[in-house]
């Protein structure tokens, strides 16, 4: 049956597995595609405008929020990143699912924009706080005064757990991945993602008028 496609928001605070979770929720399902956001930073070399990031000048960026082309935006560290919003329209009336890896106020935005009705969003929670700086100190990648400050924000992501659809703590990589499926598989399954529903029902109805 023909259906509407999903947004799929996964957020979570730093170490807590969001990224983990969304390469290999892409890995079961390569058809889910990540969102290809703008940005105002310069292109890295090897990087090509519309496939790693759509590349705009600040004022570009700017004139497309003002025009309400943006589903979601912000800055971060000095530039301005966001999710256009055609390209996401375009993929989801023709039955995509498009991934959203970002924070809670991204989440925000996306769950209060046209396409709300067609969003499942899923927050992750580290076991314990503990076990999250644990997690990030492993990673090797920052020194100990950004482990400090991602814990500081982690407190704030975590307090923002109450405006998605699901809550799952990711105690278990492999547990927690599959619960992220069932979901997914779920919301496919949605009378507004059905999109040949009517006509399916229609079907059914002319039946029963032919039999009388």
């Amino acid at each position: 049956m023909q259906r509407r496609g999903l947004l799929i928001i996964l957020s979570s605070p730093s170490g807590a597995g969001k990224s983990t979770i969304a390469k290999r929720l892409r890995a079961w399902d390569p058809e889910i595609r990540f969102s290809v956001s703008a940005t105002t930073r310069a292109p890295r070399p090897g990087e090509e405008d519309g496939r790693e990031y759509y590349f705009r000048t600040r004022d570009e960026f700017q004139e497309m929020v003002a025009a309400g082309e943006m589903l979601e935006h912000a800055e971060v560290f000095g530039n301005l990143y966001g999710s256009p919003l055609a390209p996401v329209e375009e993929a989801v009336a023709g039955g995509a699912d498009i991934l959203f890896d970002i924070d809670w106020q991204g989440g925000q935005q996306v769950r209060n924009s046209a396409l709300a009705e067609d969003v499942v969003s899923i927050f992750l929670l580290p076991p314990s706080i503990a076990e999250l700086e644990r997690r990030l100190i492993a990673r090797g990648q920052d020194s100990a005064e950004t482990v400090a400050g991602r814990m500081q924000k982690s407190k704030d992501e975590i307090s923002h757990w109450a405006e998605y659809d699901y809550v799952l703590v990711n105690d278990d990589l492999d547990a927690t991945e599959e619960a992220v499926r069932t979901i997914v598989r779920a919301s496919r399954l949605r009378r507004r993602q059905q999109t040949g529903l009517n006509d399916r029902l229609r079907a059914l109805f002319a039946e029963f008028e032919a039999r009388k």
